[in-house]
Order: C-alpha cells, then structure tokens, then sequence
C-alpha cells in the first residue's frame, strides 16, 4: 500500500494500513506469486469479504510485505473500492 501510495495510484487504505478496512484491495494476477506470499490472516480475510470485486487471489495492500520470493509481482486494482465508514462506492480513476 505504501509503494503504491507513493507514486499516486489511487488506493484509498481509509484504515491507514491497520487492516480494518478493505479500501486498499489488491488483485495479484499471478497465481504463482500468489502462493509465494504469506497465508492471509483471519482479519485480513475478514476485511476481503467485505471488499468489491473478490477475486481468488485477492489481498489486502496493506499487509502484502514485499519479499524476494514476489519481487516481481503485479497487481491490479479493481474498479470500484467500498469504504464502510463512508457508505458508499468509489470508482477507481482510468488512466
């Protein structure tokens, strides 16, 4: 989340990277470095089933810790975010 937030990608993270939301949901588009990142925690995977969008390789930015193992990686952001303390829908920006 931090990465991303650094070079201005729209990625809300409304929690501040404490994994109390789903704002910062991220779609990793390889199986491969997927199954290479840490099992997701029953809160990380509480906050996913509130998050717009699940895919089966689902994560949440905020706990995704870069490693050697995904150095590499890509990820997409779905299309829209749902901020429960907001109570509504953002569409992410094209570019």
């Amino acid at each position: 989340m931090d990465i991303a937030q650094a070079e201005d990608l729209e990625m809300e993270g409304a929690c501040g990277g404490s994994c109390a939301c789903s704002t910062c949901h991220v779609i990793v588009e390889s199986p491969d470095k997927y199954d290479a990142m840490p099992e997701p925690s029953d809160d990380e995977n509480d906050m996913l089933d509130l998050a717009f969008g699940l895919t089966e390789t689902s994560r949440l930015g905020c706990q995704v810790k870069m490693a050697k193992e995904i150095d590499g990686v890509r990820i997409r952001l779905p299309s829209m975010t749902r901020n429960m303390q907001a109570g509504d829908f953002k569409g992410a920006k094209k570019s």
